[in-house]
């Protein structure tokens, strides 16, 4: 029997909040929302931008409000709905208006003139002198000289002269999708000296262990070392201070590199770093970068590994911290961002609007974010009494083949897609896929993009007779962030088949002109779909031709396949569900207050090699279950 990957746990956060039980889904369906939701939304998010507190039973703050969910949503909506989603580029990041740079200058300093000159300490010289430098000691007691009357000097410039002045400038990239204003991960565990997008995995990582309801070790207990995976990566590494950003500039902007920069800075770490202050893992590890395609690149490991049996656990994620004003640069002089002047032309330049798929748009928003999910084999999942919040059977990949242009896209996306299609419709069946499925598209909001995406799902759609595919692309909701952007969608995908509500595109007016949507359905709002969601097609397009495209259940026809295969287990496993769901819903309360308490297990739990039992049979390995078989068949044994 082939295994089915199934989704155990997710969690993580991005512009919308927290992933877990579905906050972030929430946020971006509110309108839609019965009263009591959109009240438990906004005081979670409240709490998590720290305008509240929980305190003796209610939430409070320090200006003397005391309330519940109802009284939060009421005092706080206002600023949670401005304090999320996409938006104005914020402080904690750095002024659009006022970005730091330096000018080159070229000086002419008359040799027959006063020149320039300036007194410092003598080891700040640079060695050799440049060229038109005189440089004089400056006598005991002077103007100028160091508390002991020594080792300054005096230096007068003439001469052409190449020099470096620090200043600002205005960029036209105005908006981003950025976590919650106030929400900052670094104040959450002890994080000294680590990038932004490494603070982030640990949280994201966390959350999503912590909704499982069921322990980490008795997880471990149930099965072997290697047969827990982390499948995880960045695309673009960690690009700010503490990680390669710093390191790269550190010499030429006369700082010093510092031990931890080169490490940090690696697009592995979001895999390696989870392993290491996490889950304390000892099994496979990899970390797959496939551009903006990398998470569905990494969940197509995970799935393969499951279903051929040599994993039975897999945290897979992707976690990105791309805003910084090098990336945007980066990205901007590609024309590939949506900037205030081009946004202007469209007739409205409000940052929240900036990103807009499948309409009159002008490049893609950036955006940070962190996702995590579990997957197990069914069987174990079963027999630990895990919650099933759905099952990913297949992701496909497949290349461009011969391009013009790196980022130009290419035909691999018929394949993957078509293919995901087919899978989809063989395990449920045609009627599933024609009234019961949703595409959350790449939508990555440039004018390219709408018009060779759209053709794609156009063109399926009408080989495989589905006459109104719903259409969802959250990117306009949370903007771009990269390796993580099929993670965001995945989120999504889950809480759409679990609610049956399919966010709609509220940024737009209207669907361009170009847009090839006869076989689509793209809502402006939110689409309720009543007769339920059981497929989700993840589809992600990245630079270099990555084409990935992947294929979600919802829980409920998950279920309905397990119940079929487990059928002498499954009352037992529906009642030992009920505790993993008591203890789950233990930690949504903690969360929704702001509790997330990160896991960070830093040398905790280490284990002494003594402690390591080793044979010719086998090697065992404290706090699992079971030993690490050493026999092995030869499989060259026709050839040997």
């Amino acid at each position: 029997m082939a295994v089915l990957p199934v989704i155990v746990g997710y969690g993580g956060f991005n512009a919308a909040g927290r992933s877990s039980f579905d906050q972030s889904y929430r946020r971006m369906i509110l309108e839609s929302l019965s009263a009591s939701e959109r009240d438990k939304t906004l005081s979670g998010l409240a709490a998590m931008m720290n305008l509240v507190r929980w305190e003796d039973g209610q939430f409070v703050n320090d200006q003397g409000f005391a309330g519940g969910p109802k009284e939060v949503a009421e005092h706080f909506g206002t600023q949670v709905v401005e304090g999320t989603l996409i938006r104005r580029i914020e402080a904690n990041h750095f002024d659009p208006d006022a970005v730091p740079q330096y000018a080159n200058l070229n000086a002419d300093l008359d040799a027959e003139g006063p020149g320039a000159s300036f007194t410092l300490p003598k080891k700040q010289l640079p060695n050799p002198l440049p060229q038109g430098w005189e440089v004089s000691p400056v006598e005991d007691g002077s103007i100028g000289a160091d508390s002991n009357g020594t080792g300054m000097v005096q230096v007068r410039i003439s001469g052409q002269q190449a020099c470096r002045v620090a200043g600002t400038q205005a960029i036209g990239v105005k908006a981003a999708g950025q976590l919650p204003t106030g929400f900052d991960p670094s104040i959450l565990y002890q994080s000294r000296f680590q990038p932004r997008g490494l603070q982030m995995a640990v949280c994201g990582a966390t959350d999503a262990l912590r909704s499982m309801g069921v322990s980490w070790e008795t997880i471990c207990a149930a099965v072997r070392p290697d047969e827990i995976g982390t499948y995880a990566s960045s695309g673009l590494g960690q690009l700010g201070e503490e990680g390669f950003g710093g390191m790269i500039r550190a010499r030429l902007e006369g700082g010093r590199v510092s031990s931890k920069q080169m490490p940090m800075g690696l697009n592995t770490m979001p895999a390696d770093f989870i392993n290491a202050y996490v889950l304390g893992s000892l099994g496979h590890t990899e970390a797959v970068t496939g551009a903006c395609a990398s998470f569905l690149y990494n969940l197509h490991a995970a799935v393969r590994d499951i279903r051929r049996g040599v994993r039975r656990v897999a945290l897979v994620g992707a976690c990105e911290a791309p805003i910084n004003p090098a990336v945007i640069d980066g990205f901007n002089n590609m024309s590939a961002l949506a900037t205030e002047e081009n946004m202007l032309r469209l007739g409205d330049a409000d940052p929240r609007r900036y990103s807009r798929p499948f309409g009159e748009n002008a490049g893609f928003v950036m955006a940070e974010s962190t996702q995590y999910f579990f997957l197990m084999d069914d069987a174990l999942a079963v027999e630990l009494g895990l919650d099933i919040h759905g099952a990913v059977p297949d992701v496909f990949i497949d290349a461009d083949g011969v391009k013009k242009s790196i980022s130009g896209p290419g035909p691999g996306n018929y394949l993957s897609f078509g293919k995901a299609a087919a899978s989809a419709r063989a395990i449920l069946g045609e009627e599933a896929l024609r009234k019961r499925s949703v595409i959350f598209a790449h939508g990555s909001s440039t004018p390219q993009n709408r018009v060779t995406e759209s053709i794609i799902f156009h063109r399926i759609a009408e080989a495989f007779g589905v006459e109104q595919w719903p259409l969802c692309a959250v990117k306009a909701y949370l903007g771009h962030p990269l390796a993580p952007a099929s993670a965001d969608q995945m989120v999504a995908a889950i809480g759409a088949m679990k609610y049956g509500w399919v966010p709609g595109i509220k940024t737009m007016d209207a669907v361009a002109d170009d847009v090839h949507q006869q076989h689509l359905n793209i809502p402006l709002k939110d689409l309720q779909v009543e007769q339920g969601l059981d497929i989700s097609l993840l589809n992600s397009k990245g630079f270099g031709g990555n084409n990935a495209t992947g294929v979600v259940l919802s829980a409920r026809a998950t279920e309905k396949m397990l119940a079929k295969r487990h059928s002498d287990q499954w009352s037992d496993y529906v009642n030992r569900r009920e505790a993993t769901r008591s203890a789950a819903a233990e930690y949504e309360v903690r969360a929704d207050r702001a509790q997330f308490d990160p896991i960070y297990r830093f040398g905790e739990g280490a284990i002494p090699d003594e402690e390591i039992l080793i044979s010719d049979e086998s090697i065992a390995v404290p706090g699992f279950g079971k030993a690490i078989p050493l026999s092995r068949e030869n499989p060259y044994e026709d050839m040997s």
